[in-house]
């Protein structure tokens, strides 16, 4: 089955001149895949991964280049060119990406960059963005656990923290009292869930909760001082957003482990950071 928008799998079949032609089947028939696009030594009949999309012309063409964003992805693309039908986005293919006025939440400027939903119009089978991401967050009831690792892009910023996208398909929320890290709007990052409220709602932190995070980072730590002379500068005083850039650990969870060294008598703490003992 053939995915527009997506990366697929397809067989070569044929080659001329311009280019290869791939077997999409019965439905699509022959695709071609431009010669600037073909890897050195690909012969009829191996399979070659492709991005399949529709050319200036609106046909079925492939490419070996990789968007940024594929159908069914969020993302943060920049503003190419603007006109009167709408705007155009940088995703990373020689045809730039279409935002009509409809799907703005304001008008877009050239330059500027929005976090925008991939998809295929119903009506035309074209791939466009939306900025009006709201209507394709998934509403369902999420499966996560208390600790469950995801991946998470930076949405919004509002008066409680900041609005995220949980594993491109889910809303959450990371407060503001568990940010120690400059993150912005179209920031991918690491988080935890730390609870899935009634109504679906998603709650996150930076860092992994419990005494096992504590313990994991004890290790970590350990093995730090050892393979770094003994000695690291941050200690308790340190600022949480110098310890997250070396460790990516909050300044709590670096604290209680630097506290559990400490009770091991396996560090000793000093106003020039912490030593490993001999």
């Amino acid at each position: 089955m053939i995915n527009l928008g997506r990366t697929n799998t397809l067989k070569v079949v044929k080659q001329v001149d311009f280019g290869l032609y791939l077997d999409g089947g019965k439905q699509h028939g022959e695709i071609l895949l431009p010669s600037k696009y073909v890897p050195e030594g690909t012969q009829i009949g191996d399979e070659i991964k492709v991005f399949l999309y529709l050319d200036q012309d609106e046909r079925l063409v492939a490419t070996t280049e990789r968007p940024y964003a594929q159908v069914g992805d969020f993302a943060f693309l920049e503003v190419a060119w603007v006109n009167q039908f709408g705007a155009f986005l940088d995703w990373g293919l020689m045809k730039d990406l279409f935002v009509p006025f409809r799907e703005q939440k304001m008008k877009m400027l050239k330059g500027k960059s929005y976090i925008v939903h991939v998809h295929l119009d119903e009506d035309s089978y074209r791939i466009m963005a939306s900025a009006k991401v709201d209507r394709y967050i998934d509403l369902t009831y999420p499966p996560y656990q208390v600790g469950d690792e995801v991946e998470v892009l930076i949405w919004q910023k509002t008066d409680l923290g900041l609005k995220v996208i949980v594993n491109n398909r889910y809303a959450g929320m990371l407060y503001d009292d568990q940010i120690f890290c400059q993150l912005r709007t179209g920031d991918f990052t690491k988080a935890y869930v730390s609870q899935v409220r009634p109504d679906g709602k998603i709650d996150l932190r930076l860092s992994p909760t419990g005494q096992a995070a504590v313990s994991d980072f004890s290790d970590t730590l350990l093995q730090y001082l050892k393979e770094n002379g003994g000695h690291t500068i941050l200690c308790d005083k340190s600022p949480a957003e110098d310890i997250y850039e070396v460790f990516g650990v909050s300044k709590k969870v670096f604290k209680k482990a630097v506290g559990d060294l400490y009770k091991r008598r396996l560090i000793t703490i000093a106003e020039k950071g912490l030593y490993l003992v001999e």
